[in-house]
C-alpha cells in the first residue's frame, strides 16, 4: 500500500515535536481526531503529517486507543508490505546472530525493532509470535510471508492470548499458523538443555530476557545449595546445577513448569542434587525459614506484581515481601537475587522496595547487580518505559 494512497492524520497545532524527535507513539489526545480520522478501521496504515501538513512519517493507526498512532517509518513514502517487513526483520535476525551463536533468542522485540506491537520468540526452526495491536494483527499475512521469505521456519505458532490484545479490541487464542508443534519443545541456553510448551505455557513458552542474569547467578553457585522461587522450567536451577552447586531446589506451583524442569535435569545429567517443591511461594519460604533452612544462593523471578498503575501501592509491598523472606534463607556472605517483570514499577522506587525487605529481615550487605533483560530485548532509546525487567543481586552479610 502505498502512503500517497492511504490516510493522512494531522496532529493539533504545537503537538508535533515528540514526533519530530521519533518518538514511536502518538498519543489519542496529539491528534485532529475528525470524524472521518475516527471512522478509520482500527489498524489501518496513516500517513502522519504535521499541523503545517508536512509529512512526518508512516504508521498503524487504532482510533480506540490512547496510543493512537504507533510508527513504522519516518519516510512518508514508505511501502508497508512483504518487503518492508522482509528488511526489518533481515536486519533483527543479523543482531541476534551477532549477539548469539545458536537459534534460541527473541527474534523481534516491537518497537526496538522497528515493528511495534509484535513479538517473535525463536526456537530453532520453530516461531511464537504475538500480534499485540491492530495494526499488526492486520499485517498478518504479509509478516508470515515475510518469515517465510527470510527465515522459512517450519512451524509459526501464534500465541495471540495476551492482555494487550482485549486493549486492542481484538480477540484471544493461539493457533498453529504453519506445520506442526513439538511438545514440549527443546531448546538451548547457556549450554544447558531445557523445554518449553509453546501453546499452553506462560508467555511464548520461555524467558529468554534472563538468558544474562542466569548465567550470572549460575557464576555464583559453585559449591553452594540453591534455592530458585518462581522456578517455572527451571532455568535459574538446571544453570546453577550446572555450574557445581551442591543442590538445588526449585520452587514453583505449577505441576506443568515443574515436570518441565524435572525433565531438563535428567536431560542435563544433574538429577542427584536436582529437588522440586511444589507450592505457593510465600508460604514454602515461611515454612523453609521455619525449619530454619540456609542457602549461598537464593533466586526470587516472580511474575508481574504490577500489571498495572492501580496495582503499584500492592505489588510494592509484594516486592518487598518476597525481598524479605528471600534474605531470611541467605547464609552469611550467600547472595540474593530479586527480580521484577512489571514496566509499571519504575527501577528506582524496585530498588528501594527490595532495600526496604533485605533490612526487615535484619541483614545488611551490598548490591553487586543491577541488570535488565538480555540484549535481545533491546530497548527504543525514546521508550525508556519499555524497559521492563529489572533485577538486583545482593551479597548479604
Amino acid at each position: 500500500m502505498y502512503a500517497a494512497k492511504i490516510p493522512m492524520i494531522r496532529l493539533q497545532n504545537g503537538r508535533d515535536k515528540r514526533a519530530r524527535f521519533g518518538h514511536p507513539w502518538v498519543y489519542s489526545n496529539e491528534i485532529d481526531m475528525t470524524p472521518e480520522v475516527k471512522a478509520l478501521p482500527a489498524g489501518s496504515v496513516v500517513r502522519l503529517d504535521a499541523p503545517s501538513s508536512e509529512p512526518l512519517g508512516v504508521g498503524l493507526f487504532n482510533p480506540r486507543s490512547l496510543i493512537a498512532i504507533r510508527m513504522l517509518s519516518r519516510d512518508p513514502k514508505a511501502v508497508i508490505d512483504q518487503a518492508f517487513l522482509a528488511d526489518r526483520l533481515t536486519k533483527a535476525l543479523a543482531l541476534r546472530d551477532t549477539l548469539y551463536a545458536k537459534p534460541y533468542y527473541r527474534l523481534v522485540h516491537a518497537e526496538a525493532d522497528g515493528l511495534p506491537g509484535l513479538i517473535i520468540d525463536r526456537y530453532g526452526d520453530v516461531l511464537v509470535c504475538q500480534f499485540n495491536t491492530a495494526g499488526m494483527d492486520r499485517l498478518r499475512e504479509p509478516l508470515l510471508a515475510a518469515l517465510d521469505e527470510v527465515l522459512a521456519p517450519k512451524t509459526v505458532v501464534l500465541r495471540n492470548d495476551s492482555s494487550a490484545r482485549q486493549q486492542e479490541g481484538l480477540s484471544q487464542g493461539v493457533e498453529i499458523a504453519k506445520g506442526k508443534l513439538p511438545s514440549p519443545l527443546k531448546l538451548q541456553e547457556n549450554g544447558a538443555t531445557f523445554f518449553a510448551d509453546l501453546a499452553e505455557g506462560q508467555k511464548t513458552g520461555w524467558f529468554y530476557d534472563q538468558r544474562e542474569n542466569r548465567a550470572f547467578m549460575a557464576g555464583l553457585s559453585k559449591g553452594k545449595r540453591v534455592l530458585d522461587v518462581y522456578s517455572y522450567a527451571g532455568g535459574f536451577a538446571v544453570q546453577a546445577a550446572l555450574a557445581g552447586a551442591t543442590e538445588v531446589i526449585a520452587c514453583d506451583r505449577s505441576e506443568q513448569a515443574l515436570a518441565l524442569a524435572q525433565k531438563a535435569a535428567e536431560a542435563n545429567k544433574i538429577s542427584n542434587k536436582f529437588k522440586i517443591l511444589r507450592g505457593e511461594a510465600f508460604s514454602e519460604l515461611e515454612k523453609l525459614q521455619e525449619a530454619k533452612e540456609r542457602f549461598g544462593v537464593v533466586i526470587c523471578d516472580p511474575p508481574a506484581f504490577v500489571k498495572s498503575q492501580k496495582d503499584l501501592a500492592t505489588g510494592s509491598k509484594g516486592y518487598r515481601k518476597i525481598a524479605r523472606l528471600g534474605a531470611n534463607l541467605v547464609e552469611p556472605g550467600g547472595f540474593l537475587f530479586v527480580a521484577s517483570c512489571s514496566h509499571n514499577m519504575e527501577p528506582a522506587r524496585f530498588a528501594e522496595e527490595v532495600a526496604k525487605g533485605v533490612g526487615a529481615a535484619g541483614r545488611t550487605g551490598r548490591v553487586i547487580r543491577s541488570a535488565g533483560a538480555a540484549p535481545d530485548h533491546p530497548v527504543h532509546p525514546l521508550l525508556p518505559e519499555s524497559a521492563y525487567l529489572k533485577a538486583q543481586v545482593y551479597q548479604l552479610d
